[in-house]
């Protein structure tokens, strides 16, 4: 009880303590435009449809929920402790956790370049955040940190004043939008369809949020070990258009 009182508390100042500026900053990290890297990784889609495991829209969407699912119960509880606190001490200690947790060699590879991207590019455009630059400063090259994405992700968003909420709403929009921009690139689904198909799972995203958030890194969990394997076989692709 006195625990949750502290988080709330925590919560609470951070609201208040919001610059209205700064929201331009949170909308353009969701923005497609800032570079990333995340539009060169499936998430696994790409050798999932190899596999045959996914061969249309009826599949892609079933991919998609377990997917959201498995984002939200391995990699949410490190977007929310990062939020809570993004200090260069518990970033280093989560980035350790989560690279001991990712049991995919592929997975954990898109993690690092991913989270090594964000933090290069964010460093370098939200300069309202000197610390930013500092923490990426003294971890880079140091071999202390890997840079995973979701706590860097957290992290950032800690900073611009999001809170834990909206930033692992954030967290999951950002997967559903990306696995479904690959999908229409590999022929899945259509434009159209991939808009109609984005609505249509927010609803079940909206549930996995609910689910799985504002949990602590001890709890995060593989609720889908089958796409975990089907992800660790990209690699071995005769011809692939995504990194991941």
């Amino acid at each position: 009880m006195e625990q949750d009182l502290v988080e709330t508390e925590k919560r609470r100042k951070r609201e208040i303590n919001i610059d209205p500026s700064l929201q331009w900053s949170q909308w353009q990290l969701l923005d497609s435009i800032l570079p990333t890297g995340g539009f060169a990784h499936s998430f696994g889609l790409e050798a999932a449809i190899q596999a045959r495991l996914v061969s249309g829209p009826d599949d892609l969407q079933t991919f998609v929920i377990h997917l959201l699912e498995n984002t939200g119960s391995l990699l949410l509880p490190f977007v929310y402790s990062a939020t809570m606190n993004p200090t260069l001490d518990n970033w280093q200690k989560l980035d350790r956790i989560l690279d001991a947790t990712l049991s995919n060699e592929v997975g954990r590879k898109a993690s690092v370049s991913q989270g090594s991207s964000l933090m290069r590019v964010a460093a370098s455009v939200f300069t309202e955040l000197p610390s930013l630059k500092s923490m990426r400063d003294v971890c880079i090259g140091s071999g202390v940190v890997s840079f995973h994405h979701a706590p860097v992700f957290g992290i950032i968003c800690g900073l611009l004043g999001m809170d834990s909420g909206t930033s692992q709403r954030a967290y999951i929009f950002m997967t559903m939008r990306d696995v479904i921009s690959a999908a229409t690139r590999l022929n899945l689904v259509g434009p159209l369809g991939a808009a109609v198909l984005q609505h249509r799972v927010a609803y079940v995203a909206e549930s996995m949020v609910k689910k799985w958030m504002d949990r602590s890194v001890e709890d995060a969990c593989q609720t889908a070990p089958l796409l975990d394997t089907i992800q660790g076989c990209h690699t071995y692709l005769f011809s692939r258009l995504f990194c991941s």
